[in-house]
């Protein structure tokens, strides 16, 4: 009888050692947050004692003093790190994708922070308005790079406790380089049409072409650095390098150069509105060096590597042919949706412009024309990338705002005799198209996934394509997809953030 109560006990013995390993996990992942959070706060904390805001923040405790506002500053982030740690506890992102994961959490705190729950606590009601985020422009620019340094602190540390430091082949470092530099080159004549790379980043003019191929180098081999495995389909690649773009124009643009040359950093909205131009420039220097990185390091594989794969069931020739005959009605769609923004701004008579004509129904018939080929290169670019609308809706709206700024602020102007328009002035009257493209993207995401999702090999049974699908699924999100979505999103709130006049 004595031997009937030994069963709970061993249950409660398992249940005990199946809840250590994430109580061991929960606490690891919050102290590793917490120091990477100290670490983002004093990145932080040096600017805003520079930008003069800490005293604001002390306010939260009725005080007006820099060091209390710094006190509490340090203590906020230390809570935020602790809980980005514990966001990321059964992840095992790569440096990337940590980075980007990173980006979008301070984005996210910037939101939540000063123009939310600051105004709160000091009485001021919801800054939701425009006139207070433009005033709060230098606190958004502190907020991403404390996201950027706590996710790097994060991940060095952690690699370094598990002793998994990363092995750096020289290759796909060249790789970068040399795709940044090729980057810089190709986009030469654009940067030149706005008095050269020097004068988009505040320096002399002198010395500008080594200054701007320079620059691609730099952007080329960190991005290389963030992924030198880059297996990803080119369209990630694509939506990788301009968020990378525009993290570049907030490092180097707006802290390092202005620090190096001025001895502060370039965060008040004013000056940030006379680099808009470099920004423009930077997401597509971003863009296209990841797509060359991509390809150079493949074609690189492809004639030296010893790695042999197993062919797939269908040939990749025919996948390819598969996806750029879905993107063309997914295109045609997306043109539709475009066409009721271009209506109402009256631009078809600018599209009709490329063929030297002024009439609308022509200018209808290029724009379709272009709407479709767009579609047919999305559907080689993100072929089999999308798992449900939601990133089919994500990875459609970036690929929108990528040709808002290829097509309408470069290439359309270009094409018409006044070279590309990375301005202010000219990305504001540009607004309304690119309300267009980003409804363009969303149209050619969603009926591409719609029109992919019905064509199912018939050697893969219902199980196995369910399995594919959940593997793909997280495969998304640990490659960190919904905060590029997330990110590009923000870049395209960014611009009439920039933009807009108090």
């Amino acid at each position: 009888m004595s031997d009937l109560p030994t069963e709970p006990n061993v249950n409660t013995d398992q249940t005990d050692q199946s809840e250590a390993p994430f109580r061991d996990l929960f606490w690891r992942k919050l102290r590793l947050g917490v120091l990477a959070g100290i670490v983002g706060g004093l990145v932080f904390g040096a600017s805003m004692l520079q930008t003069g805001t800490l005293p604001t923040i002390a306010g939260i405790v009725r005080a007006d003093s820099a060091f209390v506002g710094f006190v509490v500053h340090m203590v906020v982030a230390v809570i935020v790190g602790g809980v980005f740690g514990l966001l990321l506890l059964y992840q095992r992102p790569g440096v990337g994708e940590t980075l980007f994961w990173g980006l979008s959490y301070g984005t996210f705190w910037w939101f939540l922070g000063p123009l939310t729950l600051l105004p709160l606590f000091l009485g001021q009601g919801l800054n939701w308005n425009l006139v207070a985020a433009q005033q709060a422009f230098a606190s958004f620019v502190g907020h991403v790079i404390y996201g950027a340094s706590t996710a790097l602190t994060l991940l060095v540390v952690e690699r370094w406790r598990h002793h998994d430091a990363p092995h750096l082949h020289p290759w796909p470092l060249l790789g970068g380089a040399v795709a940044g530099v090729l980057a810089a080159w190709i986009l030469g004549g654009a940067f030149a049409a706005q008095n050269g790379f020097a004068a988009l980043v505040g320096v002399a003019e002198q010395g500008g072409t080594m200054l701007r191929l320079l620059f691609g180098a730099v952007l080329g081999l960190t991005f290389a650095l963030l992924y030198p495995q880059p297996s990803e389909r080119a369209g990630v690649g694509l939506v990788r390098g301009t968020v990378y773009g525009f993290l570049g124009w907030l490092v180097g643009v707006l802290s390092i150069i202005p620090l190096i040359r001025q001895g502060r950093l370039a965060w008040t909205l004013t000056e940030a509105q006379e680099r808009v131009g470099a920004l423009l420039g930077l997401l597509l220097l971003g863009a296209l060096t990841a797509l060359l990185y991509r390809w150079i390091v493949g074609a690189s594989r492809a004639l030296f590597g010893a790695e042999v794969r197993g062919r797939e069931a269908e040939g990749v020739g025919t996948q390819g042919l598969r996806a750029i005959a879905r993107g063309v009605p997914a295109g045609l769609v997306g043109g539709v949706l475009f066409t009721v923004v271009m209506v109402q701004l009256d631009l078809l008579p600018n599209v009709a412009g490329l063929v030297g004509s002024e009439d609308r129904l022509i200018g209808l018939a290029v724009h379709l024309a272009v709407a479709t080929l767009i579609g047919m290169s999305y559907g080689v670019l993100f072929r089999a990338q999308s798992v449900e609308i939601g990133s089919a809706l994500g990875w459609g709206v970036s690929y929108g705002f990528f040709w808002w700024l290829l097509g309408a602020l470069t290439l359309l102007p270009a094409l018409l005799g006044s070279g590309p328009t990375w301005s202010a002035a000219a990305a504001a009257d540009a607004f309304g198209s690119l309300v267009g493209h980003l409804a363009y993207g969303a149209g050619l995401g969603v009926t591409f996934y719609l029109l992919e999702i019905r064509y199912s090999p018939w050697w893969i049974s219902h199980r196995e394509y369910r399995r594919q699908k959940a593997e793909q699924h997280k495969r998304e999100v640990l490659t960190a997809a919904p905060a590029l979505w997330g990110q590009m999103v923000v870049i395209a709130l960014t611009l009439p953030l920039l933009l807009g006049r108090v």
